[in-house]
């Protein structure tokens, strides 16, 4: 492709881009497509000979787009959101033409320092500790990674790193019932076992019970166990629960634990100082990861990490061949050993743009809405004869499901399952689920920064359109 070529298609694409973010709330949120159709229309192998570009991009609006789940949607309430906006895609296509590899400063030093930068930035906007720093990772699985691994090594006085776990210690992680599932894959990953992660119990508003946590590690000791560490929710994955952090933090200093804190979403709230509520006891964290990936409408992936003893997470990772030795290794950030990866890409750009074009007014403005919209629909479900709520909102997600108080447990799974299904089918909304106490609960999450309470107001209309069309029939 000449450079002139390369200009013409660019164009096109940046049209057929506008018009898709123009459009999208037009196009079913969830693919219909059954498994293995996608794959079907592609031949079995590749071509030898180049292909026109347009034909391309003909293949790709006729056989992938129809496989496309669009997250983009304002529609989309499912999982949590993962919205961008339009300044951080402008910021990803410059992060794509400049192939920025910035695994040590000399790779590109605008990438570190502006990375530097914004990491200040969202301290400070986040209402942080001004002796917290970090990096921004890919997700916050490997943040948490990051935590079990610093942890680890600190404890064994970097042994394990050195030895491996022979003669070492029998560690013990600690998290919540209702803690994101990448905990679970971490300590895997971090060498401790499944077996060494201990679950604990949740209250009614499923928030880590503090007076559990200090049982259970007491227990350990008696056991013979050494207590880690402990992962804190500022927001869990299920229902934005808060666990108490003040009270797991002075557990977490008695016992000399490490003390995690996972925000990854609702981290976006504490760009507002009215929800600050949630971070209470933030500040005797050792660690914390929140995602601006998901409700703060950087593009994905940028999630940022921030650590209190960053010298123990170099440290822990640090690898310095001659071929990566540079004059001004003393001097600059080289994060290339603040995470597993060796290679970088340049998120810290996309981040900029965003903080820039929208402000910080302007953010906070946009979750405020939605945390007021949520609080809203919330109150209407708690009106309707036909639905209750199964968990409080602190912050924008609803968790509830239909009761009209004439069915047994298993019935009432059995109806919200088939609502989910059936709203889904419109591809009007695309909503999705949860189990709490065994109660099939319906999740709905609006992030999206051009969401308006005209879209959740019809999502609710939708939802109880079609449950009294199922009751019709159940």
């Amino acid at each position: 492709m000449t450079t002139e070529e390369f200009r013409k298609h660019a164009h096109s694409l940046v049209d057929w881009m506008t018009n898709y973010l123009e459009n999208v709330e037009d196009y079913p949120v969830l693919s219909s497509v059954k498994p293995g159709e996608i794959k079907a229309q592609f031949p079995k192998t590749y071509s030898e000979q180049s292909e026109d570009f347009s034909k391309i991009f003909k293949d790709f609006e006729d056989k992938i787009m129809p496989g496309i789940t669009h997250w983009e949607s304002p529609n989309f309430f499912a999982y949590f959101p993962a919205s961008k906006s339009k300044a951080s895609v402008l910021g990803e296509m410059l992060m794509s033409v400049l192939g920025t590899q910035g695994m040590v400063w000399l790779t590109s030093p605008a990438a570190t320092e502006l990375e530097d930068r914004m990491m200040e930035w969202m301290r400070d906007l986040l209402g942080l500790l001004k002796d917290w720093t970090g990096s921004i990772q890919d997700t916050a699985s490997t943040g948490t990674l990051n935590a079990l691994i610093t942890a680890r090594e600190k404890a064994s006085n970097f042994q394990i790193n050195e030895n491996g776990f022979f003669r070492m210690p029998k560690y013990r992680i600690y998290a919540s019932e209702q803690a994101h599932s990448s905990i679970d894959k971490n300590v895997k990953i971090a060498g401790f076992g499944s077996k060494n992660l201990v679950k604990i119990p949740v209250d009614e508003h499923f928030a880590m019970i503090p007076e559990k946590l200090e049982e259970k590690i007491q227990k350990d000791i008696d056991s013979g166990y050494e207590p880690l560490l402990v992962l804190g929710a500022l927001g869990t994955t299920g229902t934005t629960a808060v666990d108490p952090l003040e009270e797991i933090g002075a557990i977490a200093k008695r016992y000399h634990l490490w003390f995690h804190v996972d925000a990854a979403y609702s981290g976006a709230a504490l760009i507002c100082p009215e929800h600050r509520w949630m971070s209470k006891g933030l500040e005797l964290a050792d660690s914390m990861v929140f995602n601006p990936h998901k409700w703060m409408f950087v593009n994905f992936d940028c999630s940022l990490y921030y650590v209190k003893e960053p010298d123990l997470l170099k440290q822990s990772y640090s690898i310095t061949p001659e071929y990566l030795k540079t004059d001004a290794d003393e001097e600059v950030n080289n994060y290339r050993d603040w995470h597993i990866q060796l290679g970088r890409r340049f998120r810290a750009l996309k981040l900029w743009f965003v903080l820039r074009e929208f402000g910080a007014k302007k953010l906070r403005t946009i979750i405020n809405n939605h945390i007021e919209w949520a609080k809203c629909l919330e109150k209407e479900i708690k009106k309707s004869a036909d639905f209750e709520m199964l968990a409080p909102v602190p912050v924008n997600l609803l968790c509830f499901r239909f009761n009209d108080g004439r069915m047994n447990e298993e019935d009432l799974n059995k109806f919200n399952e088939q609502l989910l299904k059936n709203v889904n089918a419109t591809g009007k909304i695309f909503i999705t689920h949860t189990k709490l106490n065994g109660k099939y609960t319906l999740r709905l999450v609006g992030g999206h920064p051009e969401l308006t309470k005209g879209h959740l107001e019809r999502a609710w209309g939708l939802i109880q359109e079609m449950a009294h069309k199922i009751e019709a029939k159940f």
